[in-house]
């Protein structure tokens, strides 16, 4: 069986400026795949929900499976909801809902351009980043909303899904808190490897968590 794997999404894949030289996600992937298979990068640093649909421009004609790796930085964006005051836990939650329902308008759509690909696709969950409390719980707490539009877009499209919470877990996985190291990128690569040599057969979902 041969293979030519396809990374879209942003720096959670494009993390050669966060390395030092050392291996990015894509050589990383390359050399834990067999030797006749091939990987490309078009994943872009700073890349939003948005742009994913940029990216498939560049789809070669002989991809095999295309990874999605994306939606950080559309969290990161409302991050400042965080700080809004509000007279209730409800009104702040109904704040958090507007950007979760925004949210899933633009990855719902980017979804359904890369499935009209007709290719085998994977996506991915977006990791719990590496803060400090109390700023890393409120982060992690608000991330669920975003995680959840994924994990329900993958499912209902039967789509595997490698879950980065599980993947990145240790705080020396990241090269900054939202960037993932030399470290964190090779857990990376071996779950896509595996995704990718262990494709479940038919239409159905799978979680990658190692």
């Amino acid at each position: 069986m041969t293979g030519h794997i396809v990374l879209l999404g942003d720096s959670i894949f494009d993390n050669a400026a966060y390395v030092g030289g050392a291996p990015d996600v894509v050589r990383q992937l390359r050399r834990r795949l067999p030797g006749d298979w091939r990987a490309s990068l078009l994943a872009v640093d700073g890349a939003v929900v948005d742009s994913v649909q940029r990216q498939l421009g560049g789809v070669p004609a002989d991809a095999s499976l295309l990874v999605v790796s994306v939606g950080g930085n559309d969290a990161l964006g409302e991050a400042h909801l965080l700080e809004r005051r509000t007279g209730s836990v409800g009104e702040g939650l109904m704040i958090l809902v507007e950007a979760q329902s925004r949210f899933a308008r633009r990855y719902d759509a980017m979804l359904e351009a890369v499935a009209a690909r007709g290719l085998p696709t994977a996506v991915c969950t977006i990791y719990d980043a590496d803060f400090p409390p109390p700023e890393g719980q409120l982060i992690r707490a608000g991330l669920t909303l975003f995680n959840d539009v994924i994990t329900r877009a993958a499912f209902a499209r039967r789509l595997p899904l490698i879950d980065l919470r599980l993947i990145c877990n240790e705080p020396s996985d990241y090269a900054n808190p939202i960037e993932p190291s030399e470290q964190g990128g090779d857990k990376i690569a071996a779950a896509i490897a595996r995704l990718a040599v262990e494709r479940p057969a038919g239409q159905r979902s799978v979680v990658f968590a190692d």
